[in-house]
């Protein structure tokens, strides 16, 4: 008879299915769409498991943002940029910031829907919020290595300047029809997001670089 520890190995593999075949689903179908017995097929188990484990559709749903938060955020707070020049660093992260979701088609889908999500939900404590202080304190100190440098204004925001880069950094991928219609550009072409990628950055560093006469 297998031990508890010894079962752990396979409950940890039958949670990854779940969270994967979830999340292709509510990312295609969004999560009114979703059916819990489709889910459980892709992930090879039965409904009963699914509720067992998360107690609902919502549930279901809440625990794929959070599997896509610490991945996004660990990522993020782990780049190593304090060997890079501050103007370097800062761009560094708003490039990372384009990049995961230009890498993972599923991930402008799912932040549009758990958006959405959040608007009209009280959700309990997360793993986006529980790893927020950590990102702003390294979007902090680049900013004041860049102020004592003579490259960044001083006394920016850290708060409000990393909520202003995330959502134009990604917002090319959450809000595609407005962005494509504004811009012009296909936001699905490599040339789109080429263009916005680099565009992006270089908006937001402009106003907090400082301009030497």
């Amino acid at each position: 008879m297998k031990t508890a520890v010894q079962n752990e190995p396979g409950k940890r593999n039958t949670i990854r299915r779940l969270i994967e075949a979830a999340r292709q689903e509510f990312s295609e179908k969004g999560l009114s769409g979703v059916r819990m017995e489709e889910v459980a097929s892709a992930a090879g188990v039965t409904k009963q498991l699914i509720y067992h484990y998360y107690g609902s559709k919502e549930g279901l749903f809440v625990a794929v943002l959070d599997e896509c938060s610490e991945r996004i955020m660990s990522e993020l707070v782990g780049l190593e940029v304090d060997d890079l020049a501050p103007s370097e660093a800062m761009r560094t992260m708003l490039n990372h910031f384009f990049d995961q979701y230009r890498e993972d088609p599923l991930l402008g889908s799912l932040a549009h829907e758990g958006i959405h999500y959040h608007n009209s939900h009280q959700t309990p404590r997360n793993r986006f919020l529980e790893m927020a202080p950590a990102l702003i304190d390294k979007f902090d100190n680049i900013l004041r290595r860049g102020a004592k440098s003579g490259d960044f204004k001083p006394d920016v925001n850290s708060r409000l300047f990393l909520a202003t880069a995330a959502l134009v950094t990604t917002d090319w991928f959450t809000n595609r029809y407005s962005m494509s219609t504004l811009a012009g550009l296909d936001t699905t072409s490599e040339e789109g997001m080429n263009t916005w990628r680099s565009y992006s950055a270089d908006f937001i560093l402009a106003g907090i670089t400082l301009r030497h006469e």
